[in-house]
């Protein structure tokens, strides 16, 4: 079964204290180039990073190898959401990577969520 990562741009860029809100639109190029290269799970067949605000300055929308930028229209996590259940839809075994706890009980009928520290120390 395809795994389809769903990741909360947001919040894995914030969950390190590296000066990431001096420039988001920089963070969100430097964790989309980690996910690029990264040599993750091979499980993980796809990847989707969801971008909000001023991080989609730093990365296109589009697909780049295994990894789709999505940005996000309005506000980051109802676009996870619909980023999880579709890929649920489909048929995809789904995770989504955040430590928000409301946005995990929004998509927890699509698959179980891990934290960012989770993805953070497989990227090294």
């Amino acid at each position: 079964m395809t795994t389809v990562l769903v990741v909360d741009g947001a919040n894995v860029v914030g969950a390190r204290p590296d000066g990431w809100w001096k420039d988001r639109a920089g963070a969100a190029r430097r964790l989309h180039e980690q996910l690029v290269t990264a040599d993750l799970d091979p499980d993980i067949a796809e990847i989707v990073l969801v971008l909000e605000g001023e991080a989609k300055g730093g990365v296109r929308a589009g697909r780049d190898g295994d990894v789709t930028v999505v940005h996000a229209p309005q506000d980051g996590d109802a676009e996870i959401v619909r980023q999880a259940h579709k890929a649920a839809d489909a048929g995809k075994q789904v995770t989504v990577v955040t430590a928000d706890r409301l946005l995990a009980a929004r998509v927890a009928k699509a698959g179980p969520t891990v934290g960012p520290t989770w993805l953070l120390d497989r990227l090294g």
